[in-house]
């Protein structure tokens, strides 16, 4: 199968890109709907997810992903290998999150990653970063008490940024006391992540829990 080329950079607040995706039908997409859910939120290529459903099969995974194109190369090859509990969803998930996890079955959202999203390094621009505050009051109202968030970048002030969004929601709290995590929690790492560590450069990750109770 021929590598799909994409624009590496896109303007999340475009015109085309402003449409909200509809709900999405879990019961329809996956073999076993209440399975817990694992989102990977800008999956590009989708093969982090691709790996870690084939790991932990008694998962149901989601990638969302703004090139179009990445998400059906990703669905292709999904479907050539039969894995039921893995979907990927074009989308822009600053104006999509509430409509497609507004279906959701209770409690099944139980993990987030959000890994290396295109850091916009200009001032005028951060408003095109994927983590803003209304990003993370969504996922508070959904992720299930105890649920994780798992937050990585090789772009420090990036990942700062998006360590402090949570941070300010009383409805997470931050694993550990160090600064950034030095090892990744999860089995798979993705392409990017191996890239930069072969470089011998660092990679700043945090981890957040959902609180048990309310606020």
């Amino acid at each position: 199968m021929a590598i799909v080329r994409v624009r590496q950079h896109v303007n999340p607040l475009a015109r085309k890109y402003q449409t909200p995706a509809n709900a999405l039908e879990f019961e329809k997409v996956y073999t076993q709907p209440h399975q817990p859910l694992h989102l990977d939120i800008g999956c590009a290529r989708g093969r982090f997810l691709l790996k870690m459903s084939q790991i932990e099969t008694n998962w149901n995974f989601l990638g969302l992903e703004i090139r179009e194109p990445l998400v059906v190369e990703a669905n292709h090859l999904r479907s050539q290998l039969g894995l039921t509990n893995l979907y990927y969803l074009f989308c822009n998930v600053n104006n999509s999150l509430q409509s497609l996890l507004s279906s959701l079955p209770t409690g099944t959202l139980q993990r987030v990653t959000i890994q290396f999203p295109d850091p916009w390094f200009k001032t005028r621009h951060a408003k095109r970063r994927i983590v803003q505050q209304q990003l993370v009051a969504e996922l508070a109202g959904y992720l299930a008490p105890g649920g994780i968030v798992f937050l990585q970048s090789d772009i420090e002030f990036v990942a700062a940024e998006m360590r402090d969004r949570f941070a300010e929601n009383l409805a997470f709290e931050r694993v550990g006391t160090e600064e950034w995590l030095t090892e990744n929690p999860l089995p798979v790492a993705t392409e990017r992540e191996i890239a930069t560590q072969h470089k011998g450069e660092p990679v700043y990750r945090a981890v957040f829990v959902k609180k048990n109770t309310a606020p």
